[in-house]
């Protein structure tokens, strides 16, 4: 089951922070320290993710994913996160589904995202699911892959 939920919730906070150990720790090749998920959560803060969904297998979150609105028909899919327990699912498309429907009934008709090089599973499913690698269109300290995809009414209807 996917919901939405505000990004204040203590079950997005717990995801969130699991989210960035995961992100930090394969960034450093090693885990991470509280500090440096501390660090990570204060450099890249969530306030402004909405809409943000979770992803729940019986009552445990197993992953999430949010969108940012940047310009006028335009978004960033960010903090897409699944559980290592919870992959080979389908629990990312099954997100990535989601985050795409809001950002469409929000008016989005392009989607964006940047990922990191050895984010190799993350690169791979978006490419699966029709994101072009595009030119960087932003400085990001920690992008090295930029991605985008044309969102059209007819992909939500079917």
């Amino acid at each position: 089951m996917i919901t939405r939920l505000p990004v204040g919730h203590p079950d997005v906070a717990a995801v969130l922070r699991e989210y960035f150990d995961d992100i930090v720790s394969r960034y450093h090749g090693r885990q991470a320290t509280g500090e440096e998920i501390d660090k990570a959560q204060a450099d890249e803060p969530s306030e402004h993710v909405d809409p943000f969904f979770v992803s729940r297998q019986g009552n445990e979150i197993v992953g999430c994913v949010g969108v940012v609105s940047t310009e006028p028909g335009t978004a960033e899919l960010t903090r897409m996160f699944v559980k290592a327990s919870a992959r080979g699912n389908g629990w990312a498309a099954r997100l990535l589904r989601a985050a795409e429907d809001a950002a469409r009934e929000a008016g989005v008709h392009v989607m964006r995202l940047d990922t990191r090089s050895d984010l190799v599973e993350a690169r791979a499913l978006y490419a699966r699911h029709g994101y072009q690698e595009v030119e960087p269109y932003g400085d990001r300290l920690y992008a090295d892959h930029f991605f985008e995809k044309r969102l059209s009414v007819e992909a939500r209807e079917q």
